[in-house]
């Protein structure tokens, strides 16, 4: 590159960049009060939040997997950016123009460097989003349009949902991306072309419909085509996404996400339909929850995504509502989806649209309102898969009783909520015709089986110490990361010797490094960017962060009285073993012949006892 980005911008981006907004973009936070936020964290499955954001610092940290930092940590983490990516993109969302400079401080003035693979890729599929979207109001997409319009899509519903048009041409978009001085491989890696037998490069959609599939940041990630003309066999299914690329990875990304997860989280549901015109109806119905898969069955990956927006946790709040056709392949996604369901902790539904038609049909027929009746009328998932299963047997016979108990006992077994497993034994238990403890019976056994043979979990490492000094020393080192201009000189005098966890001495001597808490200078995420830069170990850094975002103890506001208890406490320890050690030496001196030596050693040890009880009276104060 021509030069690095100038520190003083960096810092400026810290400033200005809200982290919360940052990562809302892929959690959902919650306000946990005492100025932090707290979500499922996205680095990690979990059940309980324990992703820790503190906007007023500008860092976040997870007390469950130990990953922190701040907005540019957060980016360089969950996109794969390098850290110059990452300062970029924030500077772009901030409004900000960076500086580059040469390696003694001169602005530069050569090109920057060529950006990194991802961000390559995403302006390419940028450029292909705004190229699709043009070509759609030509005369040749006449065909795309009128496909829209006979769903019910006029022109504000395509720009709406960035809709496209691929031109019926081998290589319209490739030239286009090249004139824009993307390279070929850039082309291929980003799945907008691929190579033809002839070994040219043509495009990889063709006379279709286009669909953008962003990513929860609205970025287009990929692209979903529709074939418009049915008798032409050689242009493929009918439809054809991106294939898999470093953007795109089809059982991780959900078409309409990044338009349905601002209310997938403010109404605590999401509505899972099958298609892209399906989330369009959707959305124009009122049900701006709805997302899709993207030529693939909903998955765990999935799961985990939406759970995160959800804020998916012990408390059952949420709703998550499949819809599906009501024919053989409904039901077979129905039980897919219900053995999916146990990864949630939200309330699981479905919503069989009726005659076998889709939101899309159903909206086109009967109007918005149908599109919401439907999510309403929904049904508990566990109901409706139960009364499927054994709606094929005889029950009227002791057989099709026996086969069904069989069937519906690892159903039941595998319900997450014990109040619902019991009510649907009980309800079981009467349709089937047979003894409820019985059936209660089996479910136990069978629930007993699963979680024998289920590892346990590894339990999570507390760092908190019951021993007092331990907990003043943390308290202090959090008072003069998140208040430093409290903290200021009282923390300053005491110095990395005083603390007895190592590596609560590597944080102290980084904050040293760093110019100490009295010469803090910005906002506070510059100041604990540059702390966690004067660590020499990566652990050490990650506990900066860590730090930075746990609470104080204390009730109310810290004051310089705080810190003041708090540092007494610390020396208090530190000042007593040098008066016990000043004691036995002076019982080793005999104060007749080595008397200099004696009133030195007394004189010393009247001062250090002097200190220990000021320290002392002002840790009870």
């Amino acid at each position: 590159m021509a030069g690095r980005i100038r520190q003083t911008d960096i810092q400026r981006v810290r400033e200005r960049v809200d982290i919360a907004e940052v990562v809302s973009e892929r959690v959902t936070l919650r306000n946990a009060g005492g100025g932090n936020m707290v979500g499922l964290c996205p680095f990690h499955d979990e059940r309980s939040p324990s992703f820790n954001v503190t906007p007023a610092r500008g860092v976040y940290h997870c007390f469950g997997c130990g990953v922190g930092g701040d907005a540019i940590t957060f980016l360089m983490e969950a996109d794969g950016l390098t850290f110059a990516e990452a300062v970029e993109r924030l500077a772009s969302k901030a409004g900000l123009q960076l500086t580059y400079e040469d390696d003694a401080g001169r602005r530069a003035s050569g090109p920057r460097q060529k950006p990194g693979q991802r961000q390559r890729l995403l302006d390419a599929n940028a450029a292909a989003e705004e190229f699709y979207q043009r070509r759609l109001a030509s005369p040749e997409a006449q065909i795309a349009r009128d496909f829209l319009t006979g769903r019910g899509f006029g022109k504000d519903a395509a720009e709406h949902f960035g809709c496209g048009y691929a031109p019926d041409s081998w290589d319209a978009l490739t030239k286009h991306l090249r004139s824009k001085g993307f390279t070929d491989e850039d082309l291929v890696t980003a799945g907008l072309a691929k190579a033809a037998r002839s070994g040219s490069l043509i495009d990889r959609f063709r006379g279709r419909l286009i669909w953008p599939i962003r990513d929860t940041s609205g970025s287009a990630i990929g692209f979903g085509a529709r074939k418009l003309k049915g008798d032409d066999e050689d242009r493929g299914p009918k439809y054809l996404n991106t294939p898999e690329t470093p953007l795109y990875k089809k059982s991780q990304v959900l078409y309409g996400i990044d338009l349905a997860r601002k209310n997938i989280a403010l109404d605590s549901q999401v509505v899972i339909v099958e298609g892209y015109t399906d989330v369009m109806a959707a959305h124009l119905a009122g049900v701006t929850t709805a997302v899709a898969t993207c030529g693939t069955a909903f998955g765990s990956d999935h799961t985990r995504l939406l759970r995160r927006f959800l804020f998916d946790t012990d408390s059952f709040k949420g709703e998550i509502i499949f819809t599906f056709d009501g024919d053989e392949a409904g039901l077979r996604a129905a039980r897919k989806a219900f053995d999916g369901d146990q990864e949630f902790m939200a309330n699981t539904y479905v919503a069989i649209t009726p005659e076998g038609k889709d939101p899309c049909e159903l909206r086109q027929h009967e109007g918005d309102a149908a599109v919401r009746d439907l999510i309403a009328t929904r049904r508990a998932l566990a109901e409706f898969v139960l009364e499927r299963e054994v709606s094929g047997f005889d029950l009227d016979s002791v057989e099709g009783q026996t086969l069904a108990q069989r069937t519906v006992v690892p159903i039941l077994a595998t319900l997450k909520d014990s109040g619902y497993q019991g009510r649907y034994i009980k309800k079981m238990a009467t349709q089937l015709g047979v003894d409820e403890s019985e059936l209660k019976g089996d479910v136990q056994r069978a629930k007993g089986r699963a979680q024998n043979n289920t590892a346990p979990q590894q339990a999570r490492r507390e760092r908190r110490s019951s021993d007092p000094a331990a907990r003043a020393q943390r308290e202090a080192l959090k008072v003069a990361l998140q208040e430093p201009a409290l903290a200021g000189p009282y923390f300053d005098a005491v110095d990395e010797t005083a603390y007895t966890d190592p590596q609560y001495q590597a944080v102290r001597a980084a904050i040293g490094r760093a110019g100490g808490a009295s010469r803090a200078e910005g906002v506070t995420v510059n100041w604990i960017s540059s702390v966690v830069d004067n660590c020499d170990e990566l652990a050490a850094g990650a506990l900066v962060n860590e730090l930075a975002v746990e609470p104080l103890f204390i009730a109310g506001t810290a004051d310089g009285h705080y810190i003041q208890m708090l540092l007494s406490q610390i020396q208090r320890p530190v000042v007593a073993r040098r008066v016990e050690e000043l004691k036995s030496r002076l019982q080793r001196i005999n104060p007749s012949t080595d008397q200099e030596d004696y009133m030195r050693l007394f004189g010393e040890l009247v001062a250090e006892e002097k200190q220990l009880k000021a320290l002392r009276a002002r840790g009870s104060e």
